[in-house]
């Protein structure tokens, strides 16, 4: 079925619960090639059929997105709190992920043009075994990305935010609050979706 190629799924609101707090947002919805859900960290079901895009009509309730400490490069602690007063988007990602690999040069080029303006906090899901700090940084520099990379040695991240696919993407606004987050690769128009969302002069 040609509908099983793409999932667009616009405003979509409801509750994850992350280290013991209920954190609302919205999900944006992205382009799915079912070809590349089996290379993602978990199995993710197939949606046959497509609802019509819900669109929110009243404002979701904020809640501050949780807290966690990972490592830049040369192995300083970082945390997500350091950020709040700019807009983050937070990305977990593996260098071994397909999707993540696809995704990256529309995060990068954001980067470029908006790094300035809101933070970007690119975690990677650094387990010691199948992705290490080298490896990571490794596939960063043969990139050429520029984004800053922080590793989650400790997995607390991916723990705090009960990270089981990959990629995942959360557009947190300036004062901290978890506003929206996609699951799998996203395409720079919902990117840009996001950014808007957390942006509060667009």
């Amino acid at each position: 079925m040609d509908k099983k190629k793409g999932i667009v799924v616009l405003a979509l609101v409801f509750v994850l619960v992350l280290g013991g707090a209920g954190i609302l947002y919205e999900r944006l919805g992205q382009k799915v090639d079912p070809d590349l859900l089996a290379t993602q960290a978990a199995q993710e079901t197939e949606t046959a059929e497509i609802s019509p895009p819900t669109v929110q009509t009243t404002e979701p309730k904020k809640n501050l997105a949780p807290d966690f400490t990972v490592y830049d490069l040369e192995g300083k602690e970082v945390r997500l709190s350091d950020f709040f007063g700019k807009p983050i988007i937070l990305n977990f990602w593996a260098s071994w992920c397909g999707p993540c690999q696809m995704e990256m040069p529309d995060f990068n080029e954001k980067y470029l043009e908006i790094g300035e303006e809101v933070q970007f906090l690119i975690i990677n899901m650094t387990d010691g075994s199948r992705e290490t700090v080298e490896t990571a940084s490794a596939f960063i520099a043969e990139q050429g990305y520029s984004f800053p990379v922080f590793y989650d040695t400790d997995q607390d991240a991916a723990a705090t935010y009960g990270v089981y696919s990959l990629p995942t993407t959360y557009f947190i606004d300036e004062e901290g609050n978890a506003i929206a987050q996609a699951t799998g690769a996203i395409d720079e128009e919902t990117l840009q979706q996001g950014i808007d969302m957390i942006i509060s002069d667009r």
